[in-house]
């Protein structure tokens, strides 16, 4: 049949078998991690070229570093409004809901060791060395295993003014990347055709890993998260887009099949090129779309935002302490911080959910240990809630710089 030659139906289908298998054969289905974590890798393998290429592009393309610095700066001031919307709204949620009322768990009998790699990596970070990290030690070392994005933004776009003040004699220099760029996209085109593999062997480890039986209680959390970052999108997204002149809910139907990558490999970075490519195709301006997408994997978290005020105050609630609204605003004031640059950071969801925790200290940091086993679940919210908040992002700053093909951009939607 040709529905099931559409890549998002293949998908679809791979979660469902997935799901299936690690609900009737468990064993069998943690066997199964293999295949989802091999495609996340060799998506992974190319984000770095593929982010430093496109940023790079925007900055020499753009011809005036004026104009990069203005879209910059349109970009950052966007993306603090919304993730501070984002932070607050978790906070509310999770005070009006309070999903840990009722745990009465014990802080004796909390077992740290599964998160003790997080919590000491957050205890050695400061906000100093937040900004030292930006600078790499040398070129090659932002693209190793211990670099991060904000690391490649920053060489990009130092290599995009290099460029853009050397003249004609940098002109190969940047036909070189043009084609790598190309070169790169076709790749991960190639590499999209297994996405349906990829996620099968994700949902089938995660379900079969923990099982969907074994959380009880906590399931109580996870359905104020999800609903949350529904809120979010329906509460915050929509009038921004509704403002612009787009429907959001057009958008995420437009987006559909990249969604359902995200949602079997939890991942947003499984989609980076797809997203892009269907930015451009809405209108938006290639030199945004490069400038804003990429930095807005690193400042522009609106799913991970929601989780980190919502999981803090969690813990709280379930070991019942009950803390001040003085506490609770310290802590969203912290999270502004912590949350910004997250994803470059091996395990960064628990690294600044335990940095963010810390400046309430009658909360124990171990207490993070309650919802370990079900961060799994909530990182899929979390990713299709930034990858949607993303693409909003890049549709607003185009139209914001004038720089949006309004007609193309209804014609793509309705269609």
């Amino acid at each position: 049949m040709k529905i099931f030659k559409v890549l998002y139906v293949q998908v679809l289908v791979g979660i469902i078998l997935g799901a299936s298998l690690g609900y009737f054969r468990p064993e069998l289905a943690v066997e199964m991690k293999i295949l989802g974590d091999s495609f996340i890798s060799l998506l992974k393998m190319l984000v770095g070229p593929i982010i430093f290429t496109t940023v790079f592009l925007g900055v020499s393309h753009s011809g005036d570093m004026r104009k990069v610095g203005r879209v910059g700066g349109k970009a950052l001031l966007y993306f603090e409004t919304v993730s501070n919307f984002a932070l607050a709204l978790g906070l509310i949620a999770v005070n009006v809901f309070k999903p840990g009322k009722g745990f009465n768990v014990d802080p004796s009998t909390l077992d740290s060791s599964a998160i003790s790699e997080y919590t000491q990596k957050a205890k050695d970070s400061s906000i100093l060395d937040f900004l030292v990290g930006i600078i790499p030690k040398t070129f090659t070392d932002a693209f190793s295993s211990s670099g991060s994005l904000l690391q490649i933004l920053f060489l990009a776009i130092l290599f995009g003014y290099g460029v853009n003040h050397a003249g004609q004699v940098a002109r190969p220099v940047r036909d070189f990347f043009e084609g790598l760029s190309q070169i790169l996209f076709k790749i991960v085109h190639l590499f999209m055709l297994f996405a349906p593999i990829g996620a099968f062997g994700a949902m089938a480890f995660t379900i079969g890993k923990y099982g969907i039986d074994s959380f009880g209680p906590l399931f109580s959390l996870m359905a104020t998260f999800y609903f949350t970052c529904l809120l979010f999108v329906v509460l915050i997204l929509a009038p921004i887009s509704r403002y612009c002149g787009f429907s959001v809910f057009r958008f995420i139907r437009y987006i559909k099949e990249e969604l359902l990558t995200v949602l079997g490999t939890s991942s947003s970075e499984s989609v980076l090129v797809p997203m892009m490519n269907k930015l451009e195709k809405l209108g938006c301006s290639k030199s945004v779309v490069g400038l804003v997408v990429p930095t807005g994997y690193s400042f522009n978290l609106d799913g991970t935002n929601i989780y980190l005020t919502m999981a803090a105050v969690f813990v709280a609630q379930a070991l019942n302490i009950d803390l001040t609204i003085w506490q609770q605003l310290s802590l969203l004031f912290v999270a502004t911080l912590t949350s910004q640059g997250a994803s470059g950071v091996t395990g960064a969801g628990f690294i600044t959910l335990a940095a963010t925790l810390s400046v309430i200290p009658s909360v124990p940091v171990a207490g993070l240990a309650l919802i370990f086993g079900i961060d799994r679940f909530m990182s899929e919210a979390r990713a299709i809630t930034n990858t949607i908040g993303n693409g909003v992002a890049a549709i607003v700053i185009s139209r914001w710089e004038k720089e949006l093909d309004v007609e193309k951009l209804n014609s793509e939607l309705s269609g």
